[in-house]
């Protein structure tokens, strides 16, 4: 008989985060996680760690890992969807923690053959990912490196880098600091993929690092169709995108929710140097609204910026694809 085959990297994450919770107090785990949504996104100085002990991680990977994994396996799908060539043999993860993102990219080249080097400055945060990360199916997973590293102006990537990735850490910075991580993640890597929440706020610090991206010479590969300024007028709307997430226990104690699932919204960029990058087609930009006998899509297109379009049933196998298009999706879909 054979033995029967690993569960995807996301069920092993699952399953790792749940192995945390045990022996740590309902409580005790809620009073962390309701202390680090009130602190941790950007109201606490980076010189003072947020994380303080281990049931601090616990409670923070149990209840943020599963949406930080979901976001950027999400732009990572992207980002592979557009330039399918493109294989990392080195991964690098700015701010990473406990390796959300880590995970995220061991999801979207399943090979594991890329070597993967978490940088974060919380010394029990790496500790929490290098445990998590020994448990997994995944070699680069078990094989990665953790390394305690001031995230800011003194940061620093090998170069040549295939992969860099930025999850959820610009909004703790500041000006200088994210300009810094930027730049230097442009200066060392191939491709840098850059997340951060769906929120106004997150969307203009996405939109400045996809600047200095292009000025040192990036394309790029996702969401936008296009390397030209963003056609969204700022203050007026935002680009974000929505990850479906399947809540835990904790999330669901933590928040009063019944329902199974959440969704993370989020903003991103995907660029890469050095790389040819296939003509995109448009992409959905929001969630497309069903009526009767039509479909209306709202587009980022590479020619007009942004664009509405209305698929009836007249056209057939397009107005199909259409009822089953989705929130992020590129239009129209690829042939088969």
């Amino acid at each position: 008989m054979h033995a029967p085959a690993p569960a995807p990297t996301g069920e092993n994450l699952r399953a790792a985060l749940a192995g945390l919770l045990d022996g740590l107090p309902p409580s005790q785990a809620t009073q962390a996680v309701e202390r680090l949504i009130a602190n941790y996104r950007g109201r606490t100085p980076t010189h003072t760690p947020v994380l303080r002990d281990r049931s601090d991680v616990v409670a923070y990977a149990a209840y943020r890992m599963p949406a930080t994994f979901e976001a950027v396996r999400s732009a990572l799908e992207a980002f592979r969807d557009r330039l399918p060539s493109f294989t990392p043999a080195s991964h690098v993860d700015v701010g990473g923690g406990t390796g959300a993102a880590t995970w995220a990219v061991a999801a979207a080249w399943p090979e594991g053959r890329h070597t993967t080097t978490v940088l974060d400055w919380a010394e029990p945060a790496l500790a929490l990912g290098r445990e998590l990360a020994g448990a997994a199916h995944s070699q680069a997973l078990r094989t990665a490196e953790w390394q305690r590293q001031t995230i800011g102006s003194g940061l620093a990537i090998p170069s040549g880098t295939d992969l860099v990735t930025v999850s959820y850490v610009l909004g703790e910075l500041t000006e200088a600091a994210r300009r810094a991580v930027t730049d230097e993640a442009a200066r060392a890597a191939r491709a840098v993929v850059l997340i951060e929440p769906g929120t106004p706020e997150g969307y203009l610090r996405i939109i400045e690092a996809r600047d200095r991206l292009i000025a040192a010479g990036f394309r790029v590969v996702a969401p936008c169709p296009h390397s030209a300024a963003c056609p969204i007028e700022p203050g007026s709307d935002w680009c974000h995108f929505s990850a479906r997430v399947s809540r835990s226990s904790l999330h669901r104690q933590v928040k009063g929710g019944s329902l199974p699932y959440e969704d993370e919204k989020f903003s991103y960029v995907a660029a890469v140097r050095d790389e040819e990058v296939p003509p995109a087609p448009a992409r959905i930009v929001r969630k497309p609204q069903i009526r009767k006998g039509q479909v209306l899509l709202e587009l980022c297109t590479p020619e007009d910026g942004l664009a509405r379009e209305t698929v009836s049933k007249r056209h057939g196998s397009l107005y199909r694809s259409a009822r089953d298009a989705d929130w992020g999706d590129e239009w129209p879909p690829a042939g088969p």
